[in-house]
């Protein structure tokens, strides 16, 4: 079901669709990267403008897609100058970000052995991602933040996930190397 109609949406859909129906995840999310960046870069898909206004205090995140045939779901998200995320996980799904406009700064953490009932994180690579680039995410390897850096630039990014992303866990800092978990229950916000 087509949440919204927009320039290049057909194609965005036909190529996530060719994508996921591949055997394996590391294949499903190669494939969905080099696709992502591709559209992104040709300027074909055209998002809708209410995925670049911001939400106050918050990013933004608006469903612009779900597959009733594979499952998989198209967000978009908007980042205001500075918003981001504390370190997080997918809830065992495996996702495909990509900038659409602005820059983000993204972290990967692997965890570590927990400790005293305390979640324990090593970060283990940060980049800074600009229009065109993508990245992606499989469990186990799915602990990471995401940032707008600017100080003045809104930023906006796709993420192809292999289902509905309705919450996550949190990981907040309770010391240096201590963290405490959290569940969350992510909204969505309306797309007009």
């Amino acid at each position: 079901m087509l949440t919204l109609d927009f320039p290049g949406s057909r194609q965005l859909i036909d190529a996530i669709d060719a994508a996921v129906v591949q055997d394996d995840t590391r294949a499903v999310t190669d494939s969905l990267r080099n696709s992502l960046c591709k559209l992104i870069r040709s300027q074909e898909v055209k998002l809708p403008d209410c995925v670049f206004e911001t939400a106050e205090g918050r990013y933004a995140r608006r469903e612009l897609y779900r597959s009733e045939q594979h499952g998989y779901c198209v967000v978009a998200m908007t980042w205001g100058p500075g918003q981001g995320t504390p370190i997080h996980d997918h809830c065992g799904m495996w996702c495909v970000e990509g900038v659409w406009s602005g820059a983000l700064e993204v972290v990967q953490y692997e965890r570590l052995a927990d400790e005293d009932g305390y979640y324990r994180f090593q970060p283990v690579g940060s980049i800074q991602a600009g229009p065109g680039s993508a990245g992606s995410l499989i469990p186990p390897h799915e602990y990471h933040t995401i940032r707008n850096p600017s100080d003045d630039a809104v930023a906006v990014s796709l993420h192809i996930y292999s289902g509905p992303m309705t919450h996550c866990a949190t990981f907040q800092p309770l010391d240096h190397d201590h963290y405490q978990r959290a569940d969350r229950q992510l909204g969505l916000d309306p797309v007009h």
